[in-house]
């Protein structure tokens, strides 16, 4: 990690808090300056009361020596006491600031995360981001709570008791600096790969959480191929890269603490032995104090050299465990830079009525008429336009990645009311087209319009909310059967809730449920079988009673017997609206008005069922079994 990378990093992290905890911040930092410098000030009455003791041992005489050494000995007890009250004061304040941070900035995270685009997590695993989390943020908090704090007092001793040694001697301070000259070298030469493996640890540990994550969504998958073995040697190979990242990070780190200490009592020893030599030889002191050189001065000196020293073998810890931290709150500043989803429509849907000339206006109350309303910021006009759910693309590309284009030339309309199955193999861009529909993904040329707008003029929290959707894969949440039913709309009544239950056909399962519809769910519904959970996510659909719905192969995974269950309910909810059904089962698209045939994100026959099977092409290769879906 580059030093201005680091820095960087450290005047955001400064500045996180700083927005937080406005007064708690420069409170702390005068509170650990002030407990540095009068921790050290002990040494200068030291080197006082020696120096009186040293005077009358040599005189013979005593009698003043109590008067001046109890209130000097008074003095050095109160600024112990002193020191100890701001360290006291400033380790809650940082206590209260650590947590308060971590609980405000995953929040921060949380909230940002929320506005991301689909395709961010597209990109990346689940485990990855839950490690942000976790493994991130915490170290987050070691850099508060204790990185930064014993960083800026162990600095400030150093400075205290630089200042102080130069008072007392030059001569033994150059050897000091000195042997703190040797330590820098021996720091500089060992800490050098500590930021990469450190960096590596935390990208490894995101990596091995994605890793588990996924084995344990998938452990039915791997019971059923018997995969068991080869789960658990692919896990030790990310377990052991993990751990050598760690290994190597760690032997940095610790390797300096026993080095420097040993530095350091070496330093002592020869601060001794050239102070004694010195003192013996009479050799003149040179000093900011002008004192000569004595006993009291050598014996407090060498009580600040070690003092001295330590602090320097803790600052080198301190800066370890720094970039052990940085590393994490690195990834979780990088999620937080990620760009929001880019949102630039003025359009919006608003709540319709009609006035007593019969033209659309907006208001408060629910009436069940939906309205698009444009402003003209240059004209200063709004219109209405009445929703409809008629939706049309035309000569439509994408891609996701440039230059591999996904769609060609797509072009079609949906009228409101009528139904469009799309039929193809995997990867036709079948799934791609309801993405561009919900704006999950931008399309690189040509136009979408609803209800004759282009949709990147819509809103897109607007545009989503009169597109509903049926996926395949069945999200339910934690918290009751209703609480689940009612994501659809939060301000949905229990009466209305269950009206859509009963329209999706998910009542009867429900009410025989041990708690009906305030039973828990957890899990994802692991207590639902595959049909419930379709049908509680098609009765939520229905709840939101969009215009258009999105079908995408909402029975493909389960039996047929529920799934013509599935396929009443989903009758119910596509009646008078526009459906686009993403198809796997060709059998559930027979009543479509038109069903669209793609290949490599082609259009390549479009028509009725009849007249599919009439043109003898693809469609009816695949109705008749010549060749199947993949």
């Amino acid at each position: 990690m580059d030093n201005k990378r680091k820095k960087g990093t450290i005047r955001r992290v400064f500045a996180t808090i700083r927005s937080f905890y406005p007064v708690f911040l420069p409170l702390t930092i005068v509170s650990i300056v002030a407990s540095s410098v009068v921790s050290t000030l002990p040494s200068l009455f030291m080197q006082r009361v020696i120096s009186i003791i040293e005077a009358n041992w040599m005189s013979g005489s005593w009698d003043n020596v109590k008067g001046v050494i109890i209130p000097l000995i008074g003095l050095l007890i109160a600024l112990y006491v002193i020191s100890i009250s701001l360290t006291a004061l400033y380790t809650q304040l940082v206590a209260i600031m650590s947590h308060g941070v971590l609980n405000k900035l995953r929040i921060s995270l949380f909230s940002h995360m929320q506005t991301l685009p689909v395709s961010y997590f597209d990109q990346r695993p689940y485990g990855d981001i839950m490690s942000h989390y976790t493994n991130d943020i915490d170290t987050l908090r070691q850099v508060i709570s204790r990185s930064l704090p014993n960083l800026i007092q162990a600095g400030f001793v150093i400075i205290s008791i630089f200042w102080i040694m130069l008072y007392f001697s030059f001569w033994l301070t150059l050897i000091v600096l000195g042997g703190v000259l040797i330590m820098f070298f021996i720091v500089r030469k060992i800490s050098g790969g500590v930021g990469k493996y450190f960096r590596l640890r935390q990208q490894s540990m995101g990596e091995t959480e994605g890793f588990v994550e996924e084995a344990i969504t998938g452990l039915k998958v791997v019971k059923v191929f018997c995969h068991e073995e080869q789960m658990i040697a692919d896990f030790n190979k990310h377990n052991e890269f993990l751990g050598e990242t760690s290994r190597k990070a760690s032997s940095y780190a610790n390797i300096l603490g026993p080095i420097l200490n040993n530095v350091g009592n070496i330093l002592y020893v020869f601060v001794a032995l050239i102070g004694s030599a010195l003192l013996l030889s009479g050799v003149r002191n040179v000093s900011l104090s002008g004192l000569p050189l004595s006993l009291s001065i050598v014996v407090p000196f060498l009580n600040m050299t070690k003092r001295f020293v330590g602090n320097i073998n803790q600052v080198s810890q301190e800066v370890n465990s720094l970039v052990a931290g940085i590393a994490g709150v690195e990834r979780v500043f990088a999620m937080m830079d990620e760009p929001s989803e880019e949102d630039y429509g003025c359009v919006t849907l608003v709540n319709a009525c009609l006035d007593e000339q019969g033209q659309l206006r907006s208001c408060e109350e629910r009436s069940g008429l939906w309205a698009w309303k444009k402003c003209d910021p240059t004209e200063n006009d709004v219109t209405y336009t009445k929703l409809c759910g008629d939706v049309r693309m035309e000569h439509v590309d994408f891609s996701y990645v440039e230059g591999q284009p996904v769609l060609h030339d797509i072009s079609l309309y949906a009228k409101p009311g009528q139904k469009v199955a799309f039929v193809g193999s995997t990867g036709a861009g079948k799934t791609t087209v309801t993405n561009l529909l919900n704006r999950f993904y931008d399309i690189d040329k040509g136009q979408i319009r609803y209800d004759g707008i282009d949709i990147r003029d819509i809103r897109k929290p607007d545009l989503r909310r009169a597109i509903g959707m049926v996926l395949q894969d069945t999200n339910l949440f934690t918290g009751t059967v209703m609480d689940n039913i009612r994501f659809g709309r939060l301000d949905a009544t229990d009466e209305e809730c269950i009206a859509m239950a009963k329209l999706a056909g998910a009542h009867e399962f429900i009410t025989r449920l041990p708690e009906g519809y305030q039973t828990w769910i957890t899990e994802n519904g692991a207590n639902l079988s595959q049909g419930q959970r379709q049908l509680l996510s098609i009765a939520r659909a229905a709840v939101a009673d969009p215009p258009v719905m999105i079908l995408d192969e909402a029975t493909s995974s389960i039996d047929t017997r529920t799934e013509a269950l599935v396929q009443r309910g989903m009758d119910a909810l596509m009646k008078d609206r526009t459906v686009f059904i993403i198809a796997h089962r060709l059998s559930t698209v027979r009543n479509a008005n038109v069903i669209i045939v793609l290949e490599d994100g082609r259009i390549i026959e479009r028509g009725t069922h009849d007249d599919l099977l009439m043109q003898k092409g693809k469609y009816y290769a695949l109705y008749t079994g010549a060749i199947e879906l993949d």
